[in-house]
């Protein structure tokens, strides 16, 4: 990534000892810096990232201005966004370096050489889809799960290693370290990152787009983020943009705290019913107001998490000082923490907006203190029932099922036949992939 300003919008950053060169949107001729603090935190995180991308050849600053003035912009227009890495799973993500092989060796036929086809931003593969559960119950398993998946997979394993040490801004994170939303949340993920060094260092904001719809779980510490095929993944890991229109941002407005006894899953079957009902396809979502001060970044992960089951591109959370305590538990380093910090505030990025002070496309309400226990069915999380309704939802339901299977026996007064004639089991589970 280049230090240029072609737009003359960079200023320098001090934390601590270290210094940095950042890029600010309110210092882009024609901007109203009022106007532009009152626009979502989601706009201004892919504004920076365009200005400090910026090529005349692709993107015409009058947009630029518009987005950061909350102006009308003219339909179909798009912008040139460059994500600052690339997150793979093994599923998707290894075909997609066997895709950069094949580049490789058709480079090298044709007399070019084979390091020119080279992921232009790092790239974070984490091998977590694969392992079998072939032992459980002992201390041993975990290890006998491991050697088997290396027994089974041994030419993927051959491949990856080679990959590891033929490209650079690849990293591979092996199986038996967690899921890659974890993975990514808990270790690899800055919030503020920099690159270059020698009075050319520039601090932004960490973005990133993978190859897993819950790609989006990332959201809750505050990092944008969003699942792509896997042919936009090989583009943008080769330098290419990705074209976005100006987007449409809903804020959800938290207030209160949740009661004891409710959770983080219960509150998200809220919010995945009322984003259902709301409407927020090809929108971008952003939690805001005092309720989210109440929420600790493993809870805001879990609601950003879901986000594909209420079909938005992402649903990010502010930087505060839950999201700086979880990076100092998490083991991130001092100078990380500081610079985060400073970034935050530098930028006006820092903490929950105020309910009133951003010019959200829409906004939606939720009481946290109004969420109870819940359960839902499998694939339809928006049909959330409260717990203490549970055993009225479920003998509805049986009834409405024997109404159109008559040959099963029906039930008296209101009672449920006995176990077996009603077929006796029932299978219940609690499942979430943001294990923090």
């Amino acid at each position: 990534m280049g230090s240029s300003d072609p737009l003359r919008v960079t200023d320098s950053l001090t934390w601590g000892s270290e210094r940095a060169t950042i890029y600010r949107a309110d210092r882009l001729e024609g901007v109203d810096p009022d106007r532009l603090s009152r626009r979502p935190r989601t706009t201004r995180v892919l504004l920076e990232n365009v200005l400090r991308h910026f090529d005349a050849r692709v993107t015409d600053p009058k947009i630029l201005v518009a987005l950061a003035n909350g102006e009308e912009i003219a339909e179909g227009t798009e912008y040139a966004y460059y994500p600052e890495r690339v997150l793979l799973q093994d599923f998707t993500g290894v075909p997609v370096i066997v895709d950069l092989s094949t580049l490789r060796s058709a480079a090298a036929r044709r007399g070019v050489d084979p390091a020119r086809v080279n992921p232009v931003v790092p790239v974070d593969l984490i091998i977590d889809h694969s392992v079998q559960v072939d032992s459980f119950g002992s201390t041993r398993s975990l290890g006998i799960n491991l050697d088997r998946e290396y027994e089974r997979n041994r030419e993927r394993y051959r491949f990856l290693r080679w990959a590891k040490g033929a490209y650079t801004n690849v990293r591979i994170v092996p199986p038996g370290n967690g899921i890659c939303h974890q993975v990514n949340l808990e270790h690899l993920s800055t919030v503020v990152e920099t690159r270059g060094s020698n009075g050319s260092r520039v601090a932004f904001p960490d973005t990133l787009i993978g190859t897993d719809s819950h790609t989006t779980m990332v959201n809750g510490v505050s990092v944008l983020g969003w699942g792509v095929g896997g042919i936009e993944a090989e583009a943008v890991m080769l330098g290419e943009p990705y074209f976005l229109a100006p987007p449409v941002v809903v804020g959800v407005e938290l207030t209160g705290s949740l009661p004891e006894g409710a959770t983080a899953t219960d509150l998200v079957l809220t919010v995945t019913r009322r984003l259902r009902e709301k409407g927020v396809v090809d929108k971008f979502v952003e939690f805001f107001g005092p309720g989210v001060g109440h929420l600790s970044v493993p809870d805001r992960a879990t609601v950003s998490n879901m986000c594909p089951e209420y079909g938005a591109t992402a649903a990010l959370f502010p930087i505060d000082e839950a999201t700086v305590a979880y990076l100092r538990g998490t083991g991130r380093s001092p100078d990380l923490v500081a610079r985060v910090e400073a970034y935050a505030r530098a930028q006006g990025l820092w903490g929950s907006p105020v309910p009133g002070s951003v010019d959200y496309d829409d906004v939606l309400a939720i009481d946290l203190g109004s969420i109870v226990p819940m359960v839902s069915g499998p694939r339809n999380p928006e049909e959330g029932v409260a717990l203490g309704d549970a055993p009225t939802s479920f003998r509805a339901a049986l009834d409405s099922y024997r109404k159109g299977h008559p040959h099963l026996p029906a039930s008296a007064g209101g009672s449920p036949s006995p176990p077996v004639e009603d077929g006796s089991v029932v299978i219940a589970a609690i499942t979430s992939c943001t294990n923090t």
